[in-house]
């Protein structure tokens, strides 16, 4: 190390000369006490490797408290989702609508009758907040809510089949996001896999040829993200329990997504509705509550009576159980669908209504906007495939349009960085080497923002 360099070192202020500085006394010291540590050696390296020069008590003061306002952001933040993925897993998945959100809020900062009953004045069950209104929109006689889908399809196998054998079709011996697998679920639960059928054609022959003695429920998984085609076939949902219930075994159907609408009126294929499944006769259906239902992350398990009320005496329950926020999330979301219109005022089937020629009246918007503020920006308005994301409707395509830029001074994918590390942080996608905004996934008043978030991030060195 030269005589220089090593100058410059000796001339960086001393931790214990920092920390008795006025400007610093305000912040807790043990954090202050590493952002101090952390800065100093930040400047150590910046003169070893870059030979710069020894900073001003002054500037090292100054970077300290940058550090630790930093530091003060939450880390869990919002976001603009331009990716054009509505269900996107990684950004939070479904966007609740304002006014539930609020409700949250209100909830979440006062005491609640989560487990009471106002009326008697005793104890309550925390799920009579959602049971009516489960009971309405899919005629299920009882439900319960967990913490996420893969926990309502532990504890319904853990229950029912626990020490017995579940049977279920080779084709829906599925792994889903974050290597759910549902054979390993099924042996955590207990039960015992018997697989029937080949990977593209499972019969009702299959089933009915391995109904034994030991045999505890027939169990229907939704594929999720990914799809057989072409030579293929399963069972109807009906034939499947007539066969499951003349052999008095209960019919179970992870149904996944929870799509309580039907969405072939806005252009996407048929799906079938927890309800639709429920009237055919099966025993108990298992969906999400933060995907296509469009409420915050929980497992709702609807159907008999008899079948829910063993789940209720199972003790796995209470550590699956979900808290006040997402139970008034979720009664917040189904009492729009009972006295609104879904499509207008759940955010994921809004995005989902979205025609591909209200994306561009969207994307012509910005656009406008952009040249206005950045006559230096190349800006073209172009279609695109958006996606719904989460595992819902795999292969399925939403025409839409995006806004694509590219700045002569700056790369694609730096121009992208700094669009992440803006606050609030922009995801965007990339097209033909350009930055790409879709537009369905973004509200009007984010598109607004998008200019001004653009010239900061142009202006940052």
């Amino acid at each position: 190390m030269d005589e220089w360099v090593q100058r410059q070192l000796q001339a960086l202020p001393q931790v214990d000369l920092l920390l008795r500085q006025p400007e610093l006394s305000k912040w807790n010291r043990t954090a202050c006490k590493e952002a101090v540590r952390s800065v100093l050696q930040q400047w150590r390296q910046r003169i070893v490797q870059k030979h710069m020069t020894a900073p001003s008590i002054t500037q090292v003061i100054h970077d300290i408290i940058m550090q630790l306002q930093r530091q003060r952001v939450y880390h869990l933040h919002t976001l603009i989702n331009a990716t054009g993925t509505v269900l996107h897993t990684n950004l939070g998945r479904a966007r609740i609508n304002d006014t539930v959100s609020t409700h949250i809020a209100q909830i979440a900062s006062s005491y609640s009758n989560v487990e009471y009953d106002v009326d008697t004045g005793q104890r309550s069950s925390r799920y009579q907040h959602v049971q009516r209104l489960i009971q309405t929109l899919t005629g299920a006689e009882d439900c319960l809510i967990v913490n996420n889908n893969a926990a309502a399809v532990l504890l319904a196998l853990s229950t029912i089949v626990s020490g017995r054998e579940v049977i279920l079709s080779r084709g829906e011996l599925v792994e889903i996001g974050g290597k759910f697998r549902i054979p390993e679920v099924i042996k955590q639960s207990g039960g015992l896999i018997h697989e029937v059928g080949t990977t593209n054609k499972t019969h009702l022959a299959d089933y009915e040829k391995a109904i034994q003695e030991d045999t505890g429920a027939i169990l229907k998984v939704h594929t999720s993200n990914y799809r057989i085609i072409g030579f293929t076939s399963c069972p109807d949902i009906a034939d499947l329990v007539a066969l499951a219930h003349q052999h008095d075994l209960p019919l179970l159907y992870d149904l996944g997504s929870g799509l309580l609408v039907d969405l072939q009126a806005v252009g996407l294929p048929y799906e079938p509705t927890v309800k639709e499944i429920l009237q055919q006769g099966c025993d108990v259906v298992l969906f999400s509550g933060d995907k296509l239902l469009g409420s915050g992350q929980a497992g709702i398990i609807a159907g008999s009576a008899r079948c829910i009320e063993k789940m209720k005496q199972n003790q796995l329950l209470r550590a699956l159980r979900v808290d006040k926020l997402t139970l008034a999330a979720l009664e917040g979301t189904l009492q729009l669908y009972i006295e609104k219109d879904p499509l207008q005022e759940i955010p994921v089937l809004a995005m989902l209504a979205t025609s591909q020629e209200m994306c561009l009246q969207k994307a012509k918007m910005l656009a406008a906007a952009l040249r206005q503020d950045h006559t230096v920006l190349e800006i073209e308005v172009m279609s695109c495939e958006d996606v719904v994301g989460g595992g819902a409707y795999p292969g399925c395509t939403l025409p839409g349009y995006m806004v694509a830029i590219s700045m002569p001074a700056m790369s694609v994918n730096e121009c992208q960085r700094r669009l992440r590390q803006h606050n609030p942080a922009v995801i965007s996608r990339i097209h033909q080497n350009k930055i790409a905004f879709s537009v369905r996934t973004m509200t009007d008043e984010e598109i607004t923002c998008i200019p001004q978030i653009l010239k900061e991030c142009m202006d940052r060195s």
